[in-house]
């Protein structure tokens, strides 16, 4: 779990949008498990397992949940309806939206949104997933919940790239943290370290040491 923060149009929406395939670079490339990825589309680039979660969730609404992560399943994941079913199941369960899986995803709460738009990511199958601003607009006890579901996801094997601005959410589940400011890297390392340098209290909690 690598933790991404930084001040606003510091890049990290820029970023994830390079990674996803939204936005071509104008120079350099992006690699993925070893290959050159960067005039791949969107969808190619799921397919080979790079999944993403959006910051405002947009289910489709007019379909149940299960429907909503049976399409990622089909689509994303490249697989049968047979096939998918028990892993949507399992998804469905593991993020704990199983009860509410007949439910029509436009009637969700914004926790059970966001839940939502977890198991869809989940459901192409991915060896990366791109987190943005996950918990965002949640209260604190919702925040946890969600902090709680990326830990199970990260025990399945999961690589993630989260980019938050809830701190506190953050730093409960990344192992490794980026700040950038002015598309650059401005520091890198273990969470604590990184909250504790100077350069990164000026310029992103705007605490002059």
């Amino acid at each position: 779990m690598v933790g991404i923060i930084g001040p606003n149009g510091a890049g990290k929406t820029t970023l994830f949008n390079l990674i996803g395939g939204d936005v071509t670079p104008d120079a350099g490339a992006i690699r993925f498990r070893g290959d050159d990825i960067t005039h791949f589309r969107p969808h190619e680039r799921c397919r080979r397992g790079i999944g993403r979660s959006y910051q405002i969730p947009h289910p489709f609404g007019g379909m149940t949940v299960y429907e909503n992560v049976l399409v990622a399943a089909a689509f994303g994941g490249r697989l049968g309806e047979r096939a998918a079913l028990p892993i949507c199941l399992d998804i469905l369960d593991s993020t704990g939206l199983a009860d509410k899986a007949n439910r029509l995803a436009g009637s969700l709460a914004l926790l059970d949104r966001k839940r939502l738009e977890l198991a869809r990511a989940l459901g192409t199958q991915p060896a990366l997933l791109l987190l943005d601003e996950i918990a965002g607009g949640l209260t604190e006890a919702e925040s946890a919940a969600i902090v709680a579901l990326i830990g199970r996801i990260k025990q399945r094997g999961v690589a993630m790239i989260w980019v938050e601005h809830v701190v506190h959410a953050l730093l409960a589940a990344a192992d490794r943290l980026i700040v950038l400011n002015a598309g650059a890297t401005l520091a890198e390392g273990l969470p604590a370290e990184v909250m504790a340098d100077p350069e990164v209290r000026r310029v992103y909690l705007g605490i002059e040491a």
